[in-house]
């Protein structure tokens, strides 16, 4: 089965939950929840499955938890797919 590794540094408490794009290899992903109690890991992980179109179940962070420099592994997609899925806002 597919699946791949992503570099993302998650910005909390934004105005919106989006992809912003990409800084040196690494997404750059704003979320509205708070840092708090697994709040914005949780956020994250919706935001990337949905954009991947992926159940949630399948994105997980592998590295990072309680930071915001994290890795993030999503099953069942590949990595050219992936990126293509999370090319940022239109």
């Amino acid at each position: 089965m597919d699946h791949c590794e992503i570099a993302v540094r998650v910005q909390p408490r934004a105005g919106a939950n989006e992809i912003v794009g990409e800084r040196a290899g690494v997404l750059v992903v704003r979320v509205t929840a708070a840092p708090t109690g697994g709040q914005a890991n949780a956020a994250l992980c919706r935001l990337i499955a949905k954009r991947a179109r992926v159940g949630v179940r399948r994105v997980s962070i592998v590295r990072g938890a309680g930071g915001r420099e994290k890795r993030i592994r999503v099953e069942g997609i590949g990595e050219r797919e992936l990126r293509k899925a999370l090319g940022g806002d239109r």
